[in-house]
């Protein structure tokens, strides 16, 4: 347990301090999650054009999707060693609401395991919006509060299991997914899915739960969900 001393000293240490906050999350995250990307896109046939990842850490998922899109464009506080060469890089405070990314240059656009590090995820939403072209797909990954782990962990804790102090000041905002579906909705997207990681590590255990079940109970068993939805072309 952190103490309320350390947690003061985190915060003024890290919380203001954008690169070294971001550079907590190591620039990467699980299979798990790019493989749910990989299928968001791939289910729809999405595909060509411009790829942009805000939070794009290392670029392990330019790795994953990169040969699906001519061009791919990297945003993040930090640049991170392991970046592929050919990727374009922006460096830029995410949580800011305006990065020097042009306007309407992505035909995806997508930020994968990064809202919950910025203290306005709606700032951020906005900011994937603007940098949509009209008709292009958006998309958001974050931990799943609704599974079975983080609701055990919420009731025996009180506190989402991703969102322990052991993930401060890393970890700052958590939402739901009603709170993805009603930023979407703020933001004028169309077409907007709920997707689940289906790999949740099971309560009190260091194993994850059989894939039968995750296809029987995706919410419950996934440990990140993606929310999926188009920029109207009209806009």
């Amino acid at each position: 347990m952190v103490s309320e001393e350390n947690l003061d000293h985190m915060a003024s240490s890290a919380l203001y301090d954008v690169e070294k906050r971001a550079r907590l999350s190591k620039g990467a995250s699980i299979p798990a999650v790019y493989r749910m990307v990989v299928h968001a896109l791939s289910s729809r046939g999405i595909n060509g054009g411009t790829f942009v990842d805000f939070g794009c850490g290392s670029g392990q998922l330019f790795q994953e999707i990169g040969k699906l899109f001519v061009h791919c464009v990297g945003v993040d506080a930090a640049r991170y060693d392991g970046l592929p060469v050919g990727i374009e890089f922006f460096q830029a405070d995410l949580g800011s609401g305006r990065t020097p990314v042009p306007d309407a240059i992505g035909d995806v656009v997508a930020s994968v395991e990064t809202i919950e590090h910025l203290e306005n995820p709606r700032a951020l939403f906005r900011e994937l919006r603007r940098v949509a072209k009209p008709g292009a797909w958006i998309i958001v990954t974050t931990p799943n509060q609704l599974s079975f782990l983080s609701l055990a962990t919420l009731l025996f804790k009180q506190q989402f299991n991703h969102f322990q102090d052991s993930s401060y000041p890393a970890h700052l905002t958590a939402l739901l997914e009603i709170d993805l579906r009603r930023i979407a909705a703020e933001c004028g997207l169309e077409d907007v899915d709920v997707e689940y990681s289906r790999q949740g590590r099971i309560i009190l255990t260091p194993w994850h739960y059989p894939r039968v079940l995750s296809r029987l109970f995706p919410r419950g068993c996934s440990d990140n969900v993606l929310l999926i939805g188009r920029r109207p072309r009209s806009q």
